[in-house]
């Protein structure tokens, strides 16, 4: 092949692919799906929801670096922005992970209750956000974040600010959010207990979701009867780890879910669970 010849062809061949990387992330932004990816990242949890509209959002980290290697498999290769960030709370199984992707990610915005905590890894992620001059945004009464048309986050708790306060049991200052698109809903519960769910259900809140994250990685302290048949959901996942040392999940609860008709997914089981919503109709990816 001549040079000349063999320069200009490498040259469209460049060019080709600089062009085929917006086309197909223009493409993944107008499938108009939502998907909703419960990460197995062992005994914690970490929630990748992909929007319609092309936003990444990372609700919780896990309890190590795994959902670096978690993220990698479940975004294209190119995408490396995270759009919004959300603690439910500081708790190492769920703030742990976060670190590492603030170190790798181009993080836009973070979502956080404010409270109080001295563990060492949760002040680490503080450090880290505030060496990348990260826009931190305070969650301290119920409030709507717009994805796009008939698309967002529905923040149900906390009802109350716990900024700069300590909590006995920071499960309880757990964010609880509820995903909408179009008619279906996400339940998105973080470690949140049973008295948090008795509050919610006292306030007359809303909760009925087509899709479930179980409370406390399926602990007998969350997941009550009245509240599951409030939320009454089609399907349960539970972010939980083998062989873990806390029992999870909890037989009691395991049953109470099945009474409630839900159609259980466990992340020690079956791995990462993914769900693809189109405002009409949830199915399991």
């Amino acid at each position: 092949m001549p040079k000349k010849l063999y320069k200009i062809l490498l040259i469209f061949g460049i060019a080709a692919v600089l062009i085929a990387v917006p086309i197909f992330g223009l493409a993944y932004n107008l499938a108009k799906n939502l998907e909703v990816d419960f990460l197995d990242v062992g005994q914690g949890d970490a929630i990748l929801i992909k929007s319609p509209f092309g936003q990444n959002i990372l609700i919780d980290g896990g309890p190590d670096s795994k959902v670096v290697e978690q993220l990698g498999k479940n975004l294209p290769f190119w995408d490396k922005q995270i759009d919004l960030m959300v603690l439910t709370h500081p708790h190492d199984d769920h703030v742990t992970g976060l670190i590492e992707i603030i170190k790798r990610y181009d993080v836009k915005k973070i979502l956080y209750t404010g409270v109080v905590h001295d563990a060492p890894n949760y002040l680490a992620w503080l450090e880290e956000v505030r060496d990348k001059k990260i826009s931190l945004a305070l969650v301290d009464r119920p409030q709507t974040i717009k994805l796009g048309e008939n698309c967002g986050l529905d923040i149900l708790f906390p009802q109350k600010s716990f900024i700069g306060q300590g909590v006995d049991n920071l499960n309880n200052s757990s964010i609880v959010a509820k995903l909408f698109y179009g008619q279906n809903r996400f339940l998105l519960v973080g470690d949140a207990e049973a008295v948090v769910e008795k509050e919610l259900l006292i306030a007359g809140v809303n909760l009925k979701s087509e899709v479930l994250k179980v409370g406390h990685h399926s602990s007998d302290t969350s997941s009550s009867e009245e509240f599951l048949e409030a939320v009454n959901p089609k399907f349960a996942v539970i972010e939980v780890g083998k062989d873990n040392d806390f029992g999870h999940p909890n037989l009691r609860i395991l049953k109470r879910l099945e009474r409630v008709g839900a159609q259980i997914f466990r992340t020690d089981l079956d791995g990462t669970i993914k769900f693809v919503s189109d405002g009409e109709r949830i199915n399991k990816k």
